[in-house]
């Protein structure tokens, strides 16, 4: 028997359930591990709303990431043991493989082995945010050292990621947020520059911060009237990398730009990397090298015990947070 975190019907936070169940040992070429910590991501407030890519079927459990020990192992699984320290890259299915849970059992291809000090919180934090950041800027985009890459809802966890892989790599990361409320946050965190949209013309600042070069890479999660501006500003070749979709405006097409600048506007959903091994592969070491080397670092945006699951989504929809929640059993 475990807790597990589940909803019978679409809603608020207040839907979510801690409830007690029978949990199934682990199928062949899976692992179980027993849950140290969960990191929160909005896909699961999109699935418990009934407006993800993915549909729950009821009683549903919810979450992408978790960090903890290997609790056991299914036939045909090598090179864990019970005992490992371990965390999950984001399943294809949070509702075939739910994180939510004091046991929860994924596909052996997902998980990680990692060194302790790591520590289960950090763990927990870092894959959906930096895959996803990762799988847009170098894996698609190719980023390289002088590029000028625009983020938007830079606070976010895969924000604040995009910056310090841009970082890493030697672009110039240009972080895009609604109010001024995080903007010497945003400069701390790594931006080179802050546009605070609700302030500043997006579209001036750009051009000035990029000069006759232009912004080559846009990674962008709101869509909405923003397309003009930011293409406006692009360099001519130049991607847009869509990932999100937060405006509750319609998103014009910025026929002109495109046709002038031969642009590329292209969806992107971090699936696309975790079901290609290869890519994966490239996407993990990168991390991990990143993580020992201290240019990547997951930033928190707070933590919440197993028992607050219900104040925790509650905070994940604030958009007051600056970074990755995470919640700990």
């Amino acid at each position: 028997m475990a807790r597990v975190v589940r909803f019978r019907h679409h809603g608020g936070p207040e839907v979510l359930r801690i409830e007690t169940v029978d949990v199934p040992p682990p199928a062949r070429g899976e692992v179980q591990i027993r849950v140290k910590a969960l990191g929160l991501n909005r896909a699961e407030a999109l699935l418990r709303r009934g407006t993800y890519i993915e549909s729950a079927v009821f009683p549903s459990g919810l979450g992408l990431e978790a960090a903890g020990i290997v609790e056991a192992i299914g036939d045909d699984v090598i090179g864990f043991v019970p005992g490992d320290i371990v965390s999950i890259v984001p399943p294809l299915s949070m509702v075939r493989w739910p994180a939510y849970a004091e046991l929860a059992t994924f596909p052996a291809e997902l998980i990680v082995k990692h060194p302790p000090e790591l520590g289960f919180e950090t763990a927990a934090a870092m894959w959906m945010q930096y895959l996803t950041a990762y799988g847009a800027l170098v894996d698609i985009a190719g980023l390289l050292r002088g590029d000028v890459v625009a983020v938007t809802a830079a606070s976010s966890s895969v924000g604040l990621a995009a910056i310090q892989i841009a970082n890493r790599i030697g672009a110039i990361p240009v972080a895009l947020t609604r109010t001024s409320a995080k903007r010497v946050a945003l400069r701390d965190a790594g931006a080179a520059h802050v546009i605070v949209s609700d302030e500043e013309d997006v579209g001036a600042r750009l051009a000035a911060i990029a000069g006759s070069n232009g912004v080559r890479v846009v990674f962008d999660a709101v869509g909405g009237p923003a397309f003009e501006p930011l293409t406006a500003a692009m360099a001519p070749g130049g991607i847009l990398i869509e990932y999100g979709g937060l405006s509750p405006e319609p998103t014009p097409f910025p026929l002109f730009h495109v046709l002038t600048k031969s642009l590329v506007l292209r969806g992107y959903l971090v699936h696309e990397v975790i079901r290609d091994p290869v890519r994966l592969a490239r996407a993990k070491a990168f991390i991990l090298d990143g993580l020992s080397d201290g240019s990547l670092n997951p930033i928190i945006a707070g933590t919440f015990r197993f028992e607050d699951i219900v104040e925790a989504h509650r905070f994940l929809e604030s958009n007051a947070q600056f970074g990755k929640i995470v919640v700990t059993i």
